[in-house]
């Protein structure tokens, strides 16, 4: 015949884990300091001798604290798990309190309840185990819960910060693919105008295009280039523009090496530069000049960054483009709200682009 499958009468392993897992040393030291405590008070009222008194209330505190931690380790629905611990303890310290007197009297129930002196006792130490006993559970469940309380606020900043970092990420994932087909269809349509128009200029600028692509297209995907490699995507625009229109436009680049290193949201030189291009020398007749720059404040430790020309000036008539909006959302995800965007218009025409940057991001 089949042998049917055993089930264990122990307790789960888990439980076991859960038991040695907390009755700490602590939990322990406290136990014992109490029962020293106690027999201490109680001393001077008593007949039994020190030693036998203190060995009582050893025995009665340890096994408080067996009880409390077993019961820690329920699960059931049916109770809290903190009201199955002051059961426990509230039925563990007459019983513990019972079982040492018996002991005492070699289990003669009558030498203890006959007695009226080992009667006395027995409420005596029962009491004050009882008293003690629930005052440490309720006191210990507060702090585990406390406890349990910081633990779970800690988790929520986690997840919360968790969910902070990846919005910002997607949101800049989001900017970002909306500058860059922004940049590229407006290059490509100065180029599709000098195809059309027959100029001898078309094939080296487009070459130069391709050139320039082929250096600025795998940046793209870098979470945040360094503002040296902005400086060099910068610089090979203008140059491509200047192969545009050599006699109205004339640049000039100031950026501190020292910043080098800078790391910035993608294309935000570059946007500032091109805006400068679109809306500044395209539609002067005569041209201008556009000067790019970076340099530390020595004083308060934050970064400028600034793009200026000398076209045509702002239009108050036209709202302002998607690119700046863009670009001031970028930088406000990249550095806090501390980083700032402004239009300054020069004299007698022209547009200064500046960005500031804090000292201390965030």
């Amino acid at each position: 015949m089949p042998s049917s499958p055993q089930t264990s009468e122990t307790a789960p392993p888990s439980f076991w884990r859960g038991f040695f897992a907390a009755l700490t040393g602590q939990r322990v030291g406290w136990a014992i300091g109490l029962a020293i405590i106690v027999a201490a008070m109680i001393a001077p009222v008593f007949v039994p001798p020190w030693p036998i008194l203190l060995g009582r209330t050893l025995f009665i505190a340890i096994v408080l604290l067996l009880a409390f931690t077993a019961a820690g380790q329920w699960r059931g629905a049916a109770l809290p798990r903190w009201v199955v611990q002051v059961i426990a303890v509230t039925l563990a310290a007459p019983v513990a309190t019972l079982a040492v007197y018996l002991l005492s009297t070699g289990g003669d129930l009558w030498a203890v309840f006959g007695n009226e002196a080992r009667l006395t006792g027995l409420i005596m130490i029962g009491g004050s185990a009882l008293v003690l006993g629930l005052v440490l559970a309720l006191g210990a469940l507060y702090r585990e819960r406390d406890a349990q309380a910081n633990a779970q606020a800690l988790q929520f900043a986690l997840e919360r910060e968790t969910l902070q970092r990846q919005a910002a990420d997607a949101q800049l994932a989001v900017l970002q693919s909306q500058i860059e087909p922004h940049f590229l269809f407006n290059t490509l349509a100065n180029v599709q105008a000098l195809v059309e128009s027959g100029s001898p200029r078309a094939a080296p600028v487009l070459g130069s295009l391709m050139a320039y692509l082929r250096a600025a297209l795998p940046q793209l995907q870098q979470g945040a280039p360094t503002l040296g490699q902005e400086e060099a995507l910068v610089r090979s625009y203008l140059e491509l523009m200047q192969m545009r229109m050599p006699d109205r436009l004339a640049y000039v680049i100031d950026i501190d090496p020292g910043l080098g290193g800078l790391r910035l949201p993608p294309m935000t030189l570059l946007t500032l530069v091109e805006n400068a291009v679109r809306h500044g020398i395209d539609p002067s007749e005569a041209g201008g000049r556009i000067a790019v720059g970076a340099r530390r404040d020595v004083a308060s430790g934050g970064i400028t960054l600034w793009v200026a020309d000398s076209g045509r000036g702002i239009d108050d008539a036209k709202p302002p483009g998607t690119g700046l909006a863009n670009l001031r959302e970028r930088l406000a995800v990249a550095f806090g709200p501390g980083a700032t965007l402004s239009l300054q218009a020069l004299s007698p025409h022209g547009v200064r682009a500046e960005i500031l940057l804090p000292a201390d991001p965030r």
